[in-house]
């Protein structure tokens, strides 16, 4: 096989070494909390050169950015199941069982932290709100098509989202399943119902 055989082919060494980057980033995250580590400590704890490092994100900051935005928006995949009380039921679940699994608790508190380390951290907010928000309407939009009156993505973040990220962060409540369906029904009681025609179809 040759070496351009080897740049097409999915997966290969640049996926291993990505997924070994960001569990260590997760679990020094969990070990020691923000701000107290370096791309060495991660290099070592990947068992990685950290050339790999630097030269894939280029800094820590762009590093943590990618590990909150993939932990929190690849993990939880946008469901379709042919009605918008389905789709935000699956999908809070799915976060759910995220947010509560191993990690779910580091990548949480990175987030978080990263809002506060400067500009940086702030185009790292900014980042993970617009890609979760984009994910987001894409779900949306198919209950609009399907002529349902679904909420905005905001919405979605605060009252199904954050509630379920404030009990994980602050030991809470555990996030039963009749708890997060019950978010669910929250949001879309408070949602007015679709406009009809005279004919009855949605306008």
């Amino acid at each position: 096989m040759d070496d351009r055989q080897r740049a097409r082919r999915p997966g290969g060494r640049s996926a291993r070494v990505s997924a070994a980057v960001h569990q260590a980033v997760t679990e020094l995250v969990g070990e020691r909390g923000y701000g107290n580590f370096t791309v060495g400590d991660v290099a070592v704890h990947a068992g990685v050169a950290d050339s790999s490092i630097y030269r894939r994100w280029g800094s820590l900051e762009t590093l943590l950015t990618d590990v909150a935005l993939t932990r929190l928006n690849a993990r939880s995949p946008m469901p379709d199941t042919g009605s918008l009380a389905g789709d935000l039921r699956a999908y809070a679940a799915a976060v759910a069982r995220e947010i509560t699994g191993p990690d779910g608790l580091a990548v949480l508190r990175l987030t978080i932290a990263l809002t506060s380390s400067g500009q940086a951290g702030l185009r790292a907010r900014d980042d993970f709100l617009g890609e979760r928000a984009r994910l987001l309407e894409s779900m949306l939009d198919r209950a609009r098509e399907r002529g349902e009156n679904p909420p905005d993505a905001l919405g979605v973040l605060d009252h199904i989202l954050a509630p379920m990220y404030i009990r994980v962060l602050f030991g809470a409540t555990p996030l039963r399943p009749d708890y997060v369906d019950g978010l669910v029904d929250r949001l879309l009681r408070a949602q007015p119902p679709p406009c009809r025609r005279d004919d009855g179809a949605p306008a």
